[in-house]
């Protein structure tokens, strides 16, 4: 990658920048810097370049230690969401899987009721032609009780007449 020059103005000290970073990104970080050591030199009303750079270079770095804590502590954040998001992934299998396990028992539960329930007309069924069938086999001894009763009538009235 080919080097970038940048002629640049730092509290009113002109410097020649290089490197390979691009250019718009050169120019930004010059005119951080730049206001940063205005906002120190704003504080002071005496003071030499060299005190004005230094405290300044003690701001800058007191900021990126301060991002540098809070981008540690979203990477643990984010590692504790990703463990998160891991368990819940866990947790959402695990319900789909009980889910599939109750809808089979579900079916297999309906399926069994409806077995129960033919089963159950079926012998009903059998039950009332059953009864169907004793009625008619009572019917017919009650038939048969009253010709033997009606014979034994006419029986004993011949014996009375004889």
């Amino acid at each position: 990658m080919e080097a970038n020059k940048v002629n640049v103005r730092i509290f009113g000290h002109e410097y020649v920048l290089t490197g390979e970073k691009p250019r718009d990104h050169m120019i930004r970080v010059v005119a951080y810097v730049d206001t940063k050591i205005h906002e120190v030199a704003g504080g002071f009303k005496t003071g030499s370049s060299t005190a004005l750079a230094v405290l300044s270079a003690v701001n800058i770095a007191d900021e990126y230690f301060s991002v540098m804590d809070r981008v540690n502590e979203s990477k643990i954040a984010n590692e504790q969401m990703e463990g998160d998001i891991h368990r819940y992934e866990q947790l959402w299998e695990e319900a789909k899987k009980n889910l599939a396990e109750h809808k089979e028992e579900s079916r297999r539960v309906y399926e069994e009721k409806e077995a129960l329930t033919e089963r159950f007309h079926a012998m009903e069924r059998e039950m009332e032609e059953a009864m169907r069938q004793k009625e008619r086999e009572f019917q017919e001894i009650l038939r048969q009780k009253e010709r033997d009763a009606e014979d034994n009538m006419r029986r004993k009235e011949r014996e009375f007449q004889e």
